[in-house]
Formats: structure tokens, sequence, C-alpha cells
């Protein structure tokens, strides 16, 4: 799924409920440029055999919330710049996300200026070798 929505910047709101995800992998770039997106439900998608986030919700500037509390990110080695410049995201909960295998956070939260508490107690970076500007902005 790399990619699928990308550019998609008219995109107002999606909902994922009836997706059957469950044998992706790749969900790098998936929703990349939706810059219109206020509203994605992705309270059924599943991640459990996902190894590559990076750059999922880059520049989806309008999202102001998003519920992944669902996501199992086992498996996932790169998260790189999965949340960049999502300049309205007030809400983030990464509780639940297992960071054992990552490697790069490069820019994870690049430009998330709105947000007002990120919770990291949960990340293990034992295995991160890339954190460059992952907070900038």
């Amino acid at each position: 799924m790399n990619a699928m929505f990308y550019g998609c910047s008219s995109l107002k709101e999606l909902n994922l409920n009836n997706f059957n995800s469950n044998n992706v992998r790749h969900t790098g770039g998936m929703f990349y440029g939706c810059s219109s997106l206020k509203e994605l439900n992705l309270n059924n998608f599943n991640t459990n055999n996902v190894t590559y986030m990076a750059y999922m919700f880059g520049e989806c500037s309008s999202l102001k919330e998003l519920n992944i509390d669902n996501f199992n990110t086992n498996k996932v080695t790169d998260m790189k710049v999965m949340f960049y410049e999502c300049s309205s995201l007030i809400e983030l909960n990464i509780n639940n996300f297992n960071t054992n295998n990552i490697t790069d956070m490069n820019g994870m939260f690049y430009k998330c200026s709105s947000l007002n508490e990120l919770n990291l107690n949960n990340f293990n970076t034992n295995n991160v070798t890339h954190m460059d500007c992952m907070f900038f902005g």
C-alpha cells in the first residue's frame, strides 16, 4: 500500500474500516500529501505484518487528530518522517507503539507544531541509528 493515496490533496475524509490489510507489509507514504484530509478512520486497519511506515502521514497538514491506538508496530523497522508536517495535529496517542525494532526515526514529528503533548515513555530506542530532526519545529 506504499503511496496508495499519495498526493490526494483534495481528499477530505477517508474511511478504511472495510479494508482487508492483513497481509500488508509496507504503508510508506500511504497518505503523504493528503493536505486537506481532516478525517481518517483506521480503526480496523491491521498493521500486524507491516515493517515499513515511513512517510505514512507526511504532509497531512489538516489532520487535527489521528486515532492509531490499534496499530501493531512489533515488526516495523522504519518510521522516518511518519508524521512529517502534520502541523494541525493536536493529539496523538502512540503509547501502544512497540519501537523495539525501529532503526530510523528521522524527522518523525518534524513540524508537528500544534502537538500539545506527546508521551514517549514506552519508546525503546536501543536499535535506533537515525533520529535527525525528529522533533524539529
